[in-house]
């Protein structure tokens, strides 16, 4: 949203800054750090970081910060006054307990996607206990890890994900266009495509399929397929997705089985989006 110079508080804007200038790259910042960060003098940002801290969203040892707990006042009030995903949680519950794989809905905020809602499972996976012969001597219970990137809240790439191609691709041809416009795309994975001719690709692609899929793109291990969430007006308003093995998410597998049950829970949350 665009406003007047005369209404902008400055102050407030380069307090968000320094706020947002925490990640999960660099989670301890010291004032030169952030400065750095935040595009401030040091001074500005240690008197930002001092009163950041003051106020009890972050934590301090007088040399270096960090979060506090207290930040996610902010998320905690976004979730629960939200529409979307108080309106999702249901499909998504009701998608994770039919298929025992990992759902999540997502936003896209300028050059990264968050996931705002999520179900997921963590089931143990039954395994054949060998002896060193190759011998069954017994069942053992492996735990499926999930990705590490992929909680509530998480940022993660647009360029790169499932979910960033899909709501990419619901932008006309000139925003597109503007929002490549002198960008670069680093490598985040071996797999990760960075060349712009691959990306714009990939987005068409995405665009005349009406879904997407990306496999260990952002992280290794994930590998996940998305379709848009519209309205009734036909606007796109998130991405849904799911996270599963590179089996499932084979060419035959995925049309006679996932793709279906995305795309029917698309049709089911419309009205309500």
């Amino acid at each position: 949203m665009a406003i007047a110079k005369a209404d902008l508080i400055e102050g407030m804007a380069k307090g968000m800054a320094v706020l947002e200038s925490f990640d999960t790259e660099r989670q301890r910042l010291n004032a030169t750090l952030a400065a750095q960060r935040a595009g401030l003098t040091r001074a500005a940002a240690r008197r930002h970081l001092l009163t950041l801290a003051h106020l009890g969203y972050l934590e301090t040892d007088g040399s270096y910060f960090w979060l506090a707990p207290k930040v996610l006042r902010f998320s905690g009030s976004y979730l629960g006054s939200a529409r979307l995903p108080r309106l999702s949680q249901p499909t998504l519950n009701r998608l994770a307990a039919q298929t025992q794989e990992s759902f999540s809905v997502v936003v896209r905020d300028s050059d990264e996607v968050v996931i705002v809602a999520r179900s997921g499972n963590d089931r143990a996976e039954a395994i054949n206990l060998l002896d060193g012969q190759g011998g069954m001597v017994g069942e053992g219970r492996r735990a499926r890890i999930l990705a590490y990137g992929l909680h509530l809240g998480a940022r993660l790439p647009a360029f790169a994900t499932s979910t960033g191609r899909v709501l990419l691709a619901s932008l006309n041809r000139t925003e597109f266009a503007a929002w490549m416009k002198g960008r670069g795309f680093h490598r985040l994975t071996a797999h990760t495509l960075t060349e712009a001719k691959a990306i714009r690709a990939v987005v068409a692609q995405a665009r005349a399929d009406d879904f997407c899929v990306t496999s260990e793109e952002h992280e290794i291990g994930v590998h996940a397929l998305a379709v848009p969430l519209r309205n009734l007006q036909g606007r796109t308003m998130a991405a849904l997705n799911v996270v599963t093995s590179p089996q499932r998410l084979q060419q035959e597998v995925m049309r006679r089985e996932l793709l279906p049950l995305l795309q029917e829970a698309a049709r089911e949350l419309r009205p309500l989006l």
